[in-house]
């Protein structure tokens, strides 16, 4: 059994872990360089690990580290971390559970709102305050991304991968990228999932309804989230051949129409629609 990355990435972690026995590599997918379940004497732990490059993958990692100790409530526990010139890595406590399942009709989703509710009432800590939430400002209008912001923390990549449930215990993981904006975002992300996963706009929309902080945002907020999201996902598919870009680039579409249809029969304004070079999304 070798199925660690290499001699020194051993070295770096047997002191915090004991002698290695067993390597599990998840067959979920991972935005780390490594990730697995390492099994050793002194019990198991799931290490995550990134090259110690500078950039945002490096950013990514050390973001989750500076957030754990404000998320033990609903993430599992940071239990030591090592940095080297060649690697940075996190050993956390390993958890037992599946990913949520997402589809339509699943009993999860009450578990899945829940965990969403339970993250706005984190309050956001110092080490996020220069976390403001501007990724999504790039793909809104004129003063639109005024809209995202806010003082609620989010978890800002809400699938099915990173919310784990067991019997008695719901975790949100891989907290990558925490930010601090709107409250109805992380619901948002998790409306554009659940039509990627077979949901109608308004089943959708009817479970983030479920979440305090969606529920009590303007819906002209909500709508310019929904375009922003169409274009990342749409520029993010044209430039890639991940089929799950497209996916979701689908998912965002649809609901940005049903937005744009609700706009029209809530109102007699002229209808939302994005500017003519982003083309016709309805």
């Amino acid at each position: 059994m070798d199925d660690l990355p290499d001699p020194h990435f051993r070295e770096l972690i047997e002191p915090h872990t004991g002698k290695v026995d067993n390597v599990l590599i998840p067959r979920r997918g991972f935005s780390s360089d490594f990730a697995a379940i390492i099994e050793t004497a002194k019990g198991s732990f799931f290490v995550k690990a990134m090259f110690n490059h500078p950039g945002g993958r490096l950013d990514s990692i050390r973001r989750e580290k500076e957030i754990n100790p404000s998320v033990q409530s609903i993430s599992p526990r940071l239990l030591w971390d090592v940095e080297s010139e060649g690697w940075v890595i996190l050993g956390f406590e390993a958890v037992e559970g599946r990913s949520a399942n997402f589809d339509l009709g699943s009993t999860d989703l009450p578990v899945i709102i829940d965990a969403l509710n339970r993250i706005t009432e984190i309050p956001v800590p110092a080490a996020a305050r220069d976390w403001s939430e501007e990724r999504w400002d790039s793909f809104a209008s004129g003063a639109e991304a005024e809209h995202f912001r806010g003082a609620v923390l989010l978890h800002t990549d809400i699938n099915p991968s990173n919310v784990m449930i067991a019997p008695n215990r719901t975790w949100v993981v891989d907290w990558s990228w925490p930010t601090y904006g709107a409250g109805f975002i992380d619901p948002s992300l998790l409306v554009v999932q659940l039509i990627s996963a077979g949901h109608l706009p308004a089943q959708a929309e009817s479970w983030a309804a479920e979440c305090p902080a969606w529920a009590s945002a303007a819906p002209e907020a909500i709508d310019a989230f929904a375009r922003a999201t169409w274009r990342m996902y749409r520029q993010a598919a044209l430039a890639s051949p991940d089929r799950w870009l497209g996916d979701m680039a689908d998912a965002a579409q649809s609901w940005l129409r049903y937005r744009i249809n609700a706009r029209r029969r809530r109102s007699t304004q002229a209808p939302i629609s994005p500017s003519p070079s982003d083309g016709n999304p309805i």
